[in-house]
């Protein structure tokens, strides 16, 4: 009977426990699953808008970069959930394989391909060429400084989880097994079935009880600290969201930039690969099926135009809440759930009396050596492990391996049309940067339709009348109603890009992640890339 009875006290705790953190549990679990889906989604529509930009601007090379835009972009999401490769690498692999395509149909096109000997040997140049300028360094920057912390967000939060999961299977030593059993059921031989313990009792059988897992209060407050200022520094090109839907936007610098040194590159390729080889065939155009580019996809709004950024702030108030949970844990057992109210009688461990007489001690290990209720012996090495994983991820969370975002890289226009990489300027809003000149810009990113734009305090939508560069998430958006091009890009396309630079009134608007301060030089050079494309055209 008594085994039975220190089973059904373990039970009983164990049970205590589990509906104490069942909130925290949730909240932790939920947000680490719609983080997740959000990633997802954002990963998805970042190569939809990449893919777009191929399929309207450049199609006749479209066909050829999808493979490495899906894999660029399926790259990012092994980064992200937790797979130990570098950006670095897989958007040097992107830029590589693009040199080719842009060499083909722009920089010397001809009316068939260049070979694969010959296109191989391209791509192993492009490092020493360099014909996107410093933009491959910019991504790859922008690249590691956003995902990275995404990265650490989320193993953090499935951490959190395995903290909790750990504490509500906590295996009770045998002296906190008695002394449940003496606090609960004792009682029951003296028929006192509704008995319930003193306040000072049931805090030193539970302080007891629960002294290893009192230990993880001090890394528990530290985590959700790191948490915090972790969450403080992900906005502007640190953010996902901000970086990855405007990363089309530099590929699309990058191939501008190759083409206007078109004859200096041809020249270089020359002396590295010798004249161009070309085979017999000619690689086709983009195509879609014409039922899935109308039906598209549409993103969920997520509980409306809610951003990343406000989800995690929303979430990281909520979790600030549960800082003191391990601290307070025993406490919160012994007032909620199983401790008689004070002023009641109560049981004191061999009696019912007004109240508890013997000394009440404090939480942790170390405050136990005068607990009169629990001998507690040495730590619990399952609680030890998991301190050391949180003292671990705290490292992680505190920027170690996070830079600082005190001041930003931005694209700076320098002469010759040069792209170089700059800082300038601090951010001191969530969603974005301050833009220079008259008023301030900033940039509200909705996975609903990120080309919505706050300018001055007033809420700006682009047109949605059809555009060649409006996209539909979770489409190739390849619209092929028209006679397949090699060359250069026609010139509605071009002046699609350069639309994307403009708002209703005609300022300038920055939507690169790259170029929140560096507006005016930007369109400089948009302009310069135009004109020089209708020059060419004529």
């Amino acid at each position: 009977m008594e085994e039975r009875y220190q089973i059904a006290a373990r039970q009983d705790i164990q049970q205590v426990l589990q509906t104490s953190s069942s909130t925290l549990k949730f909240l932790i679990s939920r947000n680490a699953a719609a983080f997740q889906e959000t990633f997802e989604t954002l990963i998805k529509q970042a190569e939809n808008y990449t893919s777009t930009l191929f399929c309207n601007t450049y199609r006749n090379m479209a066909l050829e970069a999808a493979a490495s835009v899906q894999e660029l972009f399926t790259d990012v999401g092994l980064f992200v959930f937790g797979t130990d490769i570098s950006p670095d690498e897989f958007v040097n692999r992107f830029f590589d394989t693009l040199f080719p395509l842009v060499y083909n149909h722009l920089i010397n096109p001809g009316v068939t391909d260049i070979s694969l000997e010959y296109s191989e040997c391209i791509r192993m140049a492009r490092r020493d060429i360099n014909p996107f300028g410093n933009i491959p360094k910019i991504v790859m920057g922008q690249m590691g400084r956003s995902l990275l912390p995404s990265r650490t967000f989320l193993q953090a939060l499935n951490l959190g989880i395995e903290v909790i999961n750990t504490t509500d299977h906590l295996q009770f030593s045998k002296e906190c097994s008695k002394a449940l059993l003496k606090m609960q059921y004792c009682p029951h031989c003296q028929a006192l079935t509704l008995s319930k313990p003193c306040m000072g009792y049931c805090l030193n059988v539970v302080r007891g009880c629960l002294a290893n897992v009192a230990e993880i209060d001090p890394h528990w407050r530290g985590y959700i600290q790191s948490l915090e200022e972790l969450s403080d520094t992900i906005h502007g090109i640190y953010d996902i969201e901000h970086v990855l839907l405007n990363f089309h936007l530099l590929v699309n610098d990058a191939v501008m930039q190759a083409h206007i040194n078109g004859k200096k590159l041809s020249e270089q390729v020359n002396k590295i690969c010798g004249p161009p080889v070309r085979t017999p065939t000619q690689t086709p155009g983009c195509s879609l099926d014409q039922s899935k580019d109308k039906q598209g996809m549409k993103i969920s709004s997520r509980e409306g135009e809610e951003t990343l950024a406000s989800r995690r702030k929303e979430f990281i108030n909520s979790l600030r809440l549960y800082k003191t949970f391990y601290g307070g844990l025993a406490d919160q057992l012994c007032v909620n759930e199983l401790a008689a109210a004070d002023g009641l009688p109560c049981w004191n461990g061999g009696d019912v009396v007004k109240s508890y007489t013997h000394r009440v001690v404090g939480n942790g290990i170390k405050a136990q050596s005068g607990n009169p209720e629990v001998k507690v012996k040495g730590t619990d090495p399952v609680i030890n492990q998991i301190i050391d994983k949180l003292k671990h991820v705290i490292q992680l969370l505190q920027g170690r391996s996070t830079p600082k975002p005190e001041r930003w890289d931005l694209l700076q226009v320098g002469s010759g049309g040069h792209i170089d990489e700059q800082v300038s300027g601090d951010c001191d809003d969530e969603d974005g940067c301050g833009g220079s000149g008259s008023g301030e810009v900033k940039r509200v990113l909705k996975i609903t339709n990120y080309m919505e734009t706050e300018v001055q305090g007033r809420e700006v939508t682009w047109p949605r009348q059809p555009r060649k560069w409006d996209v539909n998430p979770g489409t190739d958006n390849c619209d092929h109603h028209g006679e397949i091009k090699t060359g250069m890009p026609d010139e509605m396309n071009l002046s699609d890009v350069k639309q994307i630079h403009q708002t209703d009134g005609g300022s300038t608007l920055d939507t690169s992640g790259a170029r929140s301060s560096a507006v005016t030089a930007h369109m400089t050079f948009t302009l310069i890339s135009v004109a020089a494309f209708i020059l060419s055209l004529w």
